[in-house]
């Protein structure tokens, strides 16, 4: 689904925000590797149990003890189903880009489908959905038009990206949103609520990104590592709900995206995560079908 909000601005604002941002999926940035797709290794660390899981922490040591363990809960957790929206805004029209799918938290890989601006490409209504499979070295999207031949594969090295793949696929990867909360400074326990039916806890502050790059799993490292290239600041805000269990059910950053604007351009990623431990596929892309040839960028 696609929001376009007419406040004053221009159909190229909305390409140079929401596709060079939101989606991404220009080829600034992504230049396609050839390499068979590898299995990778789980990318899990030594989950201790924690000492306020199943509690409310309303101090804010405590609560930043809970925010930070939430990426191990999931792990406990196994797997989950995923909703994804990243929103952008520039030149007053709003841009919103939505997604689904399915992420096992254990071996760090999920895969989504993104709705994608009708704009992007010139494609109009009716283009497919970007299927997209996440793994922590390298995103794979298939369907992503801009000259590549249909039902074949780019590939993009994480690492490479300036911000990790935070925001560039038009969602965040769900295992690196939670890692992103190992460097969550000054949280608040703003209290319970329902989500989805689910008594959550609400916390809200910032995550320092170099201290959660120094201090999440060995998968996801090299990206939030990267990270710390592609925005303005290193501190990013962050409204985050956990369940009793400490499993992270919805978490929302506010990144401001350095792409030459002045003062950088703001983004809302939001991942919503729901039915732990529904079974999810994910089957990583064939050498033979990855593209190794020329992307063309989207113009208007």
């Amino acid at each position: 689904m696609v929001v376009r909000d007419r406040l004053g601005g221009g159909t190229a604002a909305a390409l140079a925000c929401g596709v060079t941002l939101t989606v991404g999926l220009l080829a600034t940035g992504c230049s396609p590797s050839g390499a068979a797709a590898e299995d990778h290794a789980p990318a899990r660390r030594a989950v201790a149990d924690r000492a306020t899981a199943g509690r409310a922490p309303a101090e804010g040591g405590a609560a930043e003890r809970a925010v930070r363990s939430s990426a191990d809960a999931l792990v406990r957790a196994g797997s989950s189903k995923v909703r994804t929206a990243m929103e952008t805004a520039s030149g007053g029209t709003r841009v919103a880009i939505r997604g689904a799918g399915g992420y096992d938290y254990r071996r760090a890989v999920g895969q989504l489908r993104i709705a994608r601006p009708e704009t992007a490409g010139g494609d109009g209504p009716g283009q497919r959905p970007i299927t997209e499979v996440l793994t922590p070295e390298a995103l794979y999207m298939k369907n992503r038009g801009a000259g590549v031949p249909a039902g074949k594969w780019v590939r993009v090295d994480t690492s490479s990206l300036a911000d990790g793949n935070l925001v560039t696929g038009g969602a965040t990867d769900p295992l690196a949103a939670a890692e992103l909360l190992r460097g969550a400074r000054r949280v608040t326990y703003e209290g319970e609520q329902r989500l989805d039916g689910v008594v959550v806890r609400h916390y809200s502050g910032t995550t320092d990104l170099a201290a959660a790059a120094g201090a999440a799993v060995a998968g996801v490292r090299p990206a939030l590592t990267a990270a710390q290239k592609g925005f303005t600041t290193r501190a990013v805000p962050f409204d985050a709900y956990l369940d009793e269990a400490g499993r992270l059910r919805k978490v929302r950053h506010r990144f401001r995206f350095a792409n030459g604007a002045a003062g950088g351009t703001p983004v809302t990623s939001t991942t919503e995560l729901y039915g732990f431990g529904a079974p999810v596929a994910v089957v990583l892309p064939e050498g033979r079908d990855i593209y190794t040839g020329k992307i063309a960028t989207w113009r208007e």
